[in-house]
């Protein structure tokens, strides 16, 4: 089932999502364990396409590329904890495109680190992520996210091996019968919606859990259409930093450096959550929030549309493009989308719309219970 699986990825990752042309520098991120197939892949389609290769399987960014990270913040001193790897600078600097591989062996690798090791190592490398998403807006450095499946993210959502190999394949659009003219058709659909909110200002969310209001004036809504991640599937924006007021209860779980927590509910007051409660896992959660002065705001809102992506799976990369539900990330905010909040963190949380849910754009009705109302 699916036999060229990881080069079908691969072709789809080269040719449409960062086409790699001659003489490119090309990182790929992934764990060599779990991720083989779709690394090699990307390394023939790489060289295919006249680019140079470069493979790190050992990356000390999370469990996703590295079995060793569990292993580094358990017994690592604070002068460990406190040095940023000049490798990884070097080629964040370096590449012409990156290409990251989520394909953790154990999604639970984290739940027993204690979260302030976690949160100094995360302070520790912010210097790499400002690099990489600085150079991405300047238009030096292309990057991509995408999935390879496991056991463990299988597990995780609650399906088989096979099931999720179904379900990922689905979600990236590689079961239609032109891929890359599917996702240039999904550009242009959300083209459309980005052109017909340019010029506004004001939002109004509001539906079961949710009464929440925002200032968006000149701050672009982004199209995510498979450059940055993949599969792919949401439009977004950087609300106004003190702009943001009202509730929200989230009614999807949260996953993040793999903990996962339940029932988050947070009340916003000009802009920042003076209020953060969760059902499981509220320490944590507060930890994060509390890293530094940017935790606590708003730097992203956004809409998933993507409908391949039927199910919820506790991986926010498919889970965050749910066709009918919004999600909003707490921390850092996106340089394209004009956001100034800045923070270690970009916390993504996700809240279904689809009972009622609605989203009115200075006093007009944008979407409803998953739909888009305007043409």
């Amino acid at each position: 089932m699916h036999e060229n699986f990881a080069r079908d990825l691969a072709r789809i990752l080269t040719d449409y999502s960062s086409p790699v042309k001659p003489g490119e520098r090309v990182t790929i991120v992934g764990n060599l364990e779990t991720a083989a197939p779709l690394v090699e892949a990307l390394v023939e389609a790489v060289l295919a396409r006249g680019g140079f290769p470069n493979v790190q399987g050992a990356a000390m960014l999370s469990p996703d590329y590295t079995p060793y990270f569990e292993l580094f913040l358990r017994n690592a001193n604070d002068q460990q904890l406190d040095h940023l790897d000049s490798t990884m600078m070097h080629w964040v600097n370096e590449s012409d495109a990156l290409f990251f591989i989520k394909a953790p062996a154990n999604t639970k690798a984290l739940s027993s680190v204690d979260p302030a090791r976690l949160a100094r190592y995360r302070r520790t490398i912010q210097p790499f992520g400002e690099t990489y998403l600085n150079r991405y807006a300047e238009g030096k450095l292309r990057w991509t996210v995408c999935a390879w499946p496991t056991q463990a993210l299988a597990q995780t959502a609650e399906m088989s091996l096979l099931d999720y190999r179904d379900f990922v394949y689905a979600a990236c659009g590689l079961d239609q019968p032109d891929p890359v003219a599917y996702w240039l058709g999904f550009r242009e659909m959300q083209d459309r919606l980005v052109e017909w909110l340019k010029g506004k200002s004001h939002v109004e969310v509001r539906g079961p859990g949710i009464d929440l209001s925002f200032e968006f004036a000149d701050r672009p809504w982004i199209n995510c259409a498979g450059q940055v991640n993949f599969p792919d599937g949401e439009i977004y924006t950087s609300p106004v930093e003190d702009s943001v007021n009202g509730t929200v209860q989230f009614n999807y779980p949260s996953v993040y450096q793999g903990y996962e927590v339940e029932g988050v509910c947070l009340r916003f007051e000009n802009g920042r959550a003076v209020e953060a409660t969760a059902e499981k896992n509220e320490a944590f959660l507060l930890s994060q929030l509390d890293l530094d002065e940017g935790g606590r705001t708003l730097g992203e809102f956004a809409i998933g549309t993507n409908k391949g992506v039927t199910r919820y799976t506790r991986s926010i990369l498919f889970d965050e493009k749910i066709g009918g539900t919004i999600h909003m990330a707490l921390g850092r905010s996106y340089a394209e989308s004009h956001g100034k909040n800045e923070s270690a963190i970009h916390w993504d949380m996700v809240h279904g719309m689809q009972d009622g849910g609605e989203i009115w754009v200075d006093g007009e009705l944008f979407y409803r219970s998953g739909e888009f109302m305007v043409k």
